[in-house]
């Protein structure tokens, strides 16, 4: 791997680490990580004035964050190709999982808006095991490149 490279990869797991940070910042303001307040959050509550979210306004949500999720996910895994990593079952499963992860913490407030509240708890699990998978995926890479 040339030198060029892999200080654009530590400048994309940089940015990297900075989404993921404020990614979790913007769920815990927006939107807690009790099962409380991502039910509040989507389903609402007149106590404390919360609208409920309908069916197109989560789609409004939904739409870019399809795109933003898979393109960042094929990204940072694309770099592993360049590592030990590559072809593993190790690899093949952070695949499965990031991408799973994803898609369930994309739809799942649609199911938590059609009556299916345990999806709550799927939302609070996806966000934060995508955002641990994102970490860990960084973490590899990182260590790849010093390593190399």
């Amino acid at each position: 791997m040339t030198k060029a490279y892999k200080y654009a990869i530590v400048y994309f797991l940089l940015f990297s680490l900075l989404l993921v940070i404020s990614g979790i910042m913007l769920f815990e303001h927006k939107i807690g990580f009790s099962a409380q307040g991502v039910s509040e959050y989507y389903l609402g509550s007149e106590e404390k004035f919360i609208v409920a979210k309908s069916s197109a306004g989560i789609l409004k949500i939904v739409l870019p964050h399809i795109f933003a999720f898979a393109l960042f996910s094929m990204v940072l895994l694309h770099f592993l190709i360049f590592t030990k990593h590559r072809d593993t079952a190790h690899s093949k499963a952070l695949i499965y999982l990031l991408f799973s992860s994803a898609a369930l913490e994309i739809f799942s407030p649609f199911m938590i808006i059609f009556g299916a509240e345990f999806f709550v708890f799927i939302k609070i699990a996806s966000f934060i095991l995508f955002e641990s998978l994102v970490v860990y995926i960084a973490w590899l890479l990182f260590n790849s490149i010093i390593k190399d």
